[in-house]
């Protein structure tokens, strides 16, 4: 998809920011690939940048073994931006002075113009965050930009270089989203082309090349990611996509009725379901650990998709629904990439299954395949929904999964969502959910002693799951919520709500 597109290339050198800088330049149309700061020059010319910006880093550029790039990056022709740890690369590899600054600058902070720069025209408050300062800039280069302490900008116009040491990516630089965009098509003379409709057909296009007149296998699990990779894959070559949906017993109440009913008859997807509620719950049994109960039915899946497949005989292709998060995680920045977490989509089934991948999300973010959705004519409760875990509620139960805390937790889910919902704030939350605790409490229901279990209630704002902040969710709301499931779910005496981010917690509890 990717090779025909204009694109802006960004070498990773593991700033928090990066995924930012590529989704800023996205939403100017413009496609853009996050690669890490190591890849061979040779291997960033055959993809023809139009531009190429250094990221951010916590690393000194004077440590041993600090991460750099080919110096030959630098006379391509290519126009460079470099940002914050990029800027001091830039300093250092061009004949720069680049020293620990004694006091370091982090948060907001003003800079003060030296020379005019169209880059940096109406931008004065800007977000800083670094440990080393440029003393002189690299021959050619001209100041642009200063702070108390540091440059704040330099730039070879005849070159095509532009650096900058703070962070226009993030919201706290003030229209920093200008200068990266001035940079894009001022500098790098890119038009803009990237849309959804020109990605759906080259993506289309793309399947059909890859598959040609095999048939390709894809494990639905009814949220958005798959949900639109079938989509796709079904309009590139029809019925030679089957679909499978496994009940794990874990989904939502009633889920996988509807969802089943939904991909059949609304969708027109070629999709067989599999009740297999009962074989996952056993297989759980006594089961406590969390990595554990996520190693246990991801195995139970392959199991249950592996058999499901042998009934539908050959098959060469597995789609999955990768998106682009999945695949920069598991890419490292010194060498293969430090695994965050295990993704469900990768698992093992195709190296199990000997087919070949099929992953026609992998170069986009989540609001980016909802946008797909759309354009697709997918249902809205469809592409909106919010995401759910791989493992299902197993994750969402602390302890031993039972059929009884199934039951708990899918009832005390539908009300908080039917109740998020009817309050207008569904699409405004990324996840809201329930999580049932691993111990109960006393509480008094009707002059009645109860000693029953606690549901803790989780809500997060995010972009793309990667960072979070609890959801100041309304009283009244909270109430509502509260008052239903303590009276009308058997089981449950007590709500409490959490509020902590990510980082330091995760969004999930387990």
């Amino acid at each position: 998809m990717s090779l025909m597109f204009e694109k802006i290339l960004i070498l990773d050198f593991g700033s928090q920011y990066t995924q930012l800088i590529g989704r800023r330049i996205r939403e100017t149309n413009v496609y853009s690939e996050i690669l890490p700061f190591n890849t061979p020059l040779a291997a960033i010319e055959q993809q023809k940048p139009k531009g190429i910006i250094l990221s951010g880093g916590p690393d000194s550029v004077y440590e041993k073994g600090a991460p750099a790039v080919d110096p030959r990056l630098f006379h391509l022709g290519i126009p460079v931006l470099g940002v914050c740890y990029g800027m001091q690369l830039i300093a250092k590899e061009l004949g720069g002075k680049v020293e620990p600054a004694a006091r370091r600058e982090y948060g907001s902070r003003e800079i003060q113009a030296v020379k005019p720069s169209r880059l940096l025209d109406g931008i004065r408050r800007v977000w800083m965050s670094h440990g080393d300062r440029i003393l002189e800039p690299p021959q050619g280069f001209e100041i642009t930009a200063r702070t108390e302490t540091t440059i704040a900008a330099m730039e070879n116009v005849e070159r095509k270089v532009f650096c900058v040491q703070f962070h226009p990516e993030v919201t706290h630089t003030e229209n920093g989203e200008a200068l990266l965009r001035r940079f894009v098509f001022e500098v790098c003379r890119c038009h803009g082309d990237w849309t959804v409709g020109s990605l759906i057909e080259s993506a289309i296009e793309r399947v059909r090349k890859l598959v040609g007149d095999g048939r390709a296998l894809c494990a639905i699990s009814g949220g958005v990611d798959s949900t639109v990779a079938a989509t796709l894959v079904s309009r590139a070559i029809g019925d030679r996509l089957v679909g499978v949906f496994v009940n794990t017993g874990l989904l939502r109440k009633n889920e996988y009725e509807k969802v089943l009913s939904m991909l059949q008859t609304n969708l027109h997807l070629n999709v067989r379901g599999v009740d297999a509620s009962d074989r996952f719950l056993n297989v759980m049994a006594g089961v406590s650990d969390p990595e554990k109960k996520r190693k246990l039915i991801g195995n139970e899946f392959i199991r249950v998709f592996e058999e499901e497949a042998l009934r539908i005989g050959s098959v060469d292709y597995l789609v999955q629904g990768t998106l682009y998060p999945d695949v920069i995680e598991s890419v490292s920045l010194k060498g293969p990439s430090q695994t965050i977490k295990s993704h469900h989509n990768v698992g093992g089934l195709p190296e199990r299954m000997h087919l070949k991948l099929v992953e026609p999300l992998r170069e986009l973010f989540k609001d980016e395949v909802r946008r797909v959705g759309l354009e697709l004519g997918l249902p809205d409760d469809m592409v909106w929904r919010q995401p759910f875990p791989g493992p299902g509620l197993a994750v969402r139960i602390m302890g031993e999964i039972t059929k009884e805390g199934v039951r708990i937790l899918q009832e005390a889910d539908d009300i908080l969502v039917s109740e998020i919902k009817k309050a207008g704030l569904y699409r405004q939350i990324w996840q809201s959910f329930g999580v049932l605790l691993p111990f109960r409490s006393v509480g008094v229901m009707g002059d009645i002693r109860t000693y029953e279990h606690t549901l803790a209630i989780r809500a997060v704002h995010s972009t793309d799951g990667m960072t979070a902040d609890w959801v100041r969710l309304p009283y009244d709301v909270m109430a509502v919520i509260s008052n239903r499931i303590v009276n009308e779910v058997k089981g449950i005496n007590r709500v409490v709500y959490d509020i902590t981010s990510k980082p330091p917690a995760t969004i999930e509890w387990e």
